[in-house]
């Protein structure tokens, strides 16, 4: 855990900002059961006061449960959730005081955007409840904070997808939350929309230093954003580690796969040597241990070669052009296939014989024995 940990000596961001103290958040030993099925095996994580942290994974893979713990909406079967210090697994959600932000932003239909704003202030105990007045004001304060200043007087049905996901925010943001959970917050927006969201939540968060966890299938999303992520696989984290880390040094092969485009082929480890189908490759097996092994390399980086140079041997199947990339599928025959992308200038056609090595690659003993890069 302590990798996962930033330094004391960092300054936290939120305190010159003055919006809200950046709480730690600590996940110990949490796992979670729904009869017979785990749905979250025991798990631990440490998430800084301040930073942004994306839980990444398949359908499945126990992120929203995760989410779901941590807000207090589910109880774990073991584990503690922690604030600071504070054990907060007894507490229920409005002790919690977690900003939420869902998917289809759950505004009322029947009020005004300043009023959906400042509910969760409007609700609040007697003796907690600030004047008519302050809440309009922060309520006010929010919604130029979100770019929606002049909107406050419409409902949601007035405004686009984006902006009510916006309001959403701005509501989650009004009761000076400990914590921002977002689930799939932009989901049921579309590509364009979402490209823009996701810029402006890292302004927010950037402006506002809520310590922020927020879920999401999208890998790009997660990778432009996060300040770490968190990539899950059946109820267990694969791995933890800023974007950089997650795709250069994946630790697994459901990892390599998942983020980024990847190609794969069986490979064997013998005496030193990688081979494909008995084949020497010009691949160095580092540490991998003898035995069969999966080769796991990215289609941008792998390039053209001469024959006979311990290069991977195929024949081009097909071509494709995708934006500004083309690629062409090679097939090697009786091991399988794969993908590499191509300069403009390469000229390919189908049923061109082609030598082909990756310049950086992952090997992965079979068996999960381990594995070696370049």
């Amino acid at each position: 855990m302590d990798a996962l940990v930033r330094s004391a000596n960092e300054p936290r961001a939120t305190e010159a900002r003055g919006w809200s103290d950046s709480v730690d958040l600590t996940i110990d030993r949490v796992s979670k059961t729904f009869g017979a099925a785990a749905a979250l095996h025991e798990t631990s994580l440490k998430i800084e006061g301040g930073e942004l942290v994306a839980l990444l994974g398949p359908s499945g893979s126990g992120k929203t449960t995760l989410l779901r713990i941590i807000a207090g909406l589910e109880f774990p079967n073991t584990g503690r959730i922690l604030f600071d210090q504070d054990d907060a697994s007894a507490l229920t959600v409005q002790q919690r005081n977690i900003g939420f932000v869902f998917q289809n932003y759950a505004l009322f239909r029947h009020m005004r955007v300043l009023d959906n704003i400042g509910f969760g202030l409007k609700v609040r105990p007697f003796f907690r409840r600030p004047s008519a007045a302050a809440i309009r004001k922060r309520a006010e304060e929010l919604l130029e904070l979100v770019q929606l200043s002049g909107l406050g007087r419409r409902y949601p049905t007035q405004l686009s997808g984006g902006q009510r996901q916006r309001v959403a925010f701005a509501r989650a943001l009004a009761t000076e939350p400990r914590i921002l959970l977002l689930d799939e917050p932009f989901g049921a927006l579309d590509a364009k929309v979402r490209k823009e969201l996701r810029r402006w939540l890292r302004e927010i968060h950037d402006t506002t230093g809520h310590t922020t966890l927020f879920v999401t299938h999208d890998q790009e999303e997660a990778m432009e954003l996060a300040d770490r992520v968190v990539v899950m696989s059946q109820g267990r984290i694969e791995q933890a580690g800023t974007p950089d880390e997650i795709y250069d040094a994946p630790n697994s092969p459901f990892v390599f796969s998942f983020i980024g485009e990847s190609s794969v082929l069986p490979v064997n480890v013998k005496s030193g040597e990688v081979l494909l189908d008995g084949v020497p490759l010009a691949i160095d097996p580092g540490d991998t241990a003898e035995g069969a092994a999966s080769l796991y390399f990215r289609p941008h980086e792998v390039e053209l070669v001469e024959a006979g140079t311990g290069a991977i041997e195929g024949i081009v199947e097909s071509l494709r052009r995708s934006g500004r990339s083309r690629f062409a599928e090679i097939a090697v025959p009786g091991i399988g296939r794969f993908e590499i992308e191509i300069i403009a200038e390469s000229v390919l056609n189908s049923g061109d014989p082609v030598s082909v090595l990756p310049r950086r690659w992952r090997l992965y003993a079979d068996a999960s024995r381990g594995g070696a890069d370049a």
